[in-house]
């Protein structure tokens, strides 16, 4: 059972976890670096416990002791009572869903674990936004896709907001980190992927003309929001492929585009 530690000063080094959580740049390098992330909200902090990550602790104000009382049965993790106040200053935010949990990482598999067992994969290419990594992750849990491989600049999927945007899809599909780019593309390849560059170009194939639902292994590329797709990855993609605009629109935002092209890519396949 895990000790229950009501603690008044927001200096108190048992809150470092959760201090500065506001500062992007700071807990960008912390957070990997201390092999931590932050899960917000009962049932973020749930599913990350579902799917087996370590509860280094938990940061709860007053009146949601109760509500993650069965959790905290279970854990031998130190549980923090704090005010809604204290919550705030330590964190730089008011958290709003009054529960915090600092999570133990793991260690990330390797893209040649996942292309090896894997027939559905999502590449993103400098994707920095943390709200499109949540939105990108959620969709490919909820429509099939089996796993994600990241260029090296990506923002990390276990940063605070990319979590609570996915509502936890992040611990649903496996990811691991392309050593280089666009290099690291060959090696999808040679696993016997077919490489489709999502990208509005006129050029680029119409998803339902390129069918990839009946391709044997399919990774689609997606890029950042507003530039998309670099030269050097159009250039190592095997196909372009868009999705068909109407009324003068030109392009989606990269999380709605995500979706449309993960339906395109599964429609036809049976869901587990």
């Amino acid at each position: 059972m895990a000790d229950l530690i009501t603690v008044e000063d927001p200096d108190d080094p048992r809150l470092h976890d959760y201090t500065g959580l506001t500062d992007v740049e700071l807990r960008r390098k912390r957070e990997p670096a201390e092999g931590l992330f932050i899960a917000e909200g009962e049932k973020v902090i749930r599913r990350a416990k579902e799917a087996g990550y370590e509860m280094r602790s938990m940061l709860l104000s007053a009146k949601w002791v109760d509500v993650m009382r069965d959790v905290i049965d279970e854990l031998p993790a130190p549980v923090y009572a704090v005010s809604p106040e204290l919550a705030e200053r330590v964190t730089g935010y008011h958290v709003h869903r009054g529960a915090l949990a600092s999570m133990q990482r793991k260690p990330l598999p390797t893209a040649a674990d996942l292309l090896r067992t894997n027939r559905r994969v999502v590449i993103m290419e400098s994707v920095n936004d943390h709200t499109n990594i949540g939105a990108i992750f959620r969709s490919a849990a909820a429509l099939g896709m089996d796993a994600v491989l990241l260029s090296p600049d990506c923002a990390d999927p276990l940063y605070r907001r990319s979590v609570k945007v996915s509502m936890g899809a992040v611990f649903s599909v496996p990811y691991a980190r392309l050593d280089t780019w666009p290099k690291g593309l060959e090696s999808v390849r040679e696993a016997g992927f077919t490489l489709l560059a999502l990208t509005p170009d006129e050029k680029a194939r119409p998803l339902d003309e390129a069918a990839p639902h009946t391709m044997d292994r399919v990774a689609l590329m997606l890029g950042a929001e507003g530039d998309g797709l670099s030269t050097q990855a159009l250039v190592a993609a095997d196909e372009w492929v868009r999705i068909p605009m109407s009324h003068g629109v030109d392009s989606l935002n990269v999380g709605a585009a995500a979706a449309v092209a993960f339906y395109a890519v599964a429609t036809g396949r049976p869901q587990s």
